[in-house]
């Protein structure tokens, strides 16, 4: 796997809110649609991405998400390349996450689809996880 690339493509681009329909409100305003939406999240579109913006109001600081094929996998070839580990693989939605860490002490969010993708119902709020399809979200 060493000669196989590492990250994928970019999930998200995660910007925390302190109140969830103000953010949505006000990015709405700058044209991006919501995607999905729960309690605590929503992901608007980002018009020439696959990637998202999403809201968030969990954490204080902003976070970059990347994909890569298994987090198991990726998280032990980052280590043996001479990174570390932050946060060990933890269980989410869609997947796995980690957070790992380069030599220069880059944080790195790094995430799977092993569970499927956020299917949503007709007002965007998330309904569960599913197969890939046009319609379904990380």
């Amino acid at each position: 796997m060493a000669d196989a690339v590492l990250f994928r493509k970019v999930d998200c681009l995660a910007l925390p809110v302190i109140d969830l329909a103000a953010g949505i409100s006000f990015y709405e305003a700058l044209g991006h649609e919501v995607l999905w939406r729960t309690t605590t999240r929503a992901g608007l579109r980002l018009a020439e991405s696959e990637a998202e913006l999403v809201l968030q109001t969990e954490r204080p600081g902003p976070e970059t998400d990347l994909t890569v094929a298994d987090v198991l996998a990726a998280v032990e070839q980052f280590v043996a390349a001479g990174g570390r580990v932050v946060v060990e693989p933890f269980d989410i939605t869609i997947g796995r996450c980690a957070v790992i860490a380069d030599p220069w002490d880059n944080h790195l969010v790094i995430l799977d689809n092993s569970k499927g993708y956020l299917t949503t119902d007709p007002e965007g709020n998330v309904t569960g996880t599913g197969p890939a399809a046009s319609t379904d979200h990380r």
